[in-house]
């Protein structure tokens, strides 16, 4: 885990890699939970009888189930420590390359691509990368956007 005690080490690790997290098990139930949480009961997710004849060969993992899971994975990976308040602003671009079935492990790969000076601290703009286990291809791509304020 990398932690970034203050503003000139956030600073300093803009451009920089700032690990992987460990990988975590996709399973059917974790799938089932997040489609009774969201009202999204495709077949392709929660019907894995019907999905075993289905594109996929088996139920996927919802590519909002995959995004929703950044702040988990990147807990593992990085910390702002210090007197500030994380506050999520938005995403830049989110890409879901590649389907993630059921059975599958991801990890995320976390990249500090920028950090900008504001009024109140700093915005800082992070690339996620939700690797698939035993596949050439990511999960997804997607930039973040934090904004880091000083109490």
């Amino acid at each position: 885990m990398r932690i970034l005690n203050n503003s000139k080490e956030i600073a300093a690790a803009a451009g920089q890699e700032l690990g992987v997290s460990e990988w975590v098990a996709i399973t059917q139930e974790r799938i089932d939970l997040f489609a009774d949480a969201t009202g999204d009961r495709q077949w392709i997710h929660v019907d894995p009888e019907r999905a075993a004849d289905g594109p996929f060969g088996a139920t996927v993992a919802h590519g909002y189930l995959t995004l929703s899971m950044l702040p988990f994975l990147g807990a593992q990976v990085y910390a702002f420590a210090g007197n500030v308040a994380r506050v999520n602003y938005g995403l830049n671009k989110v890409r879901f390359v590649s389907p993630v079935l059921v059975g599958s492990k991801v990890r995320n790969r976390v990249e500090l691509l920028e950090v900008e000076e504001i009024e109140k601290g700093q915005r800082a703009t992070l690339q996620h990368t939700v690797e698939i286990k035993g596949k050439d291809k990511p999960a997804c791509v997607a930039e973040t956007v934090v904004l880091l304020m000083a109490s």
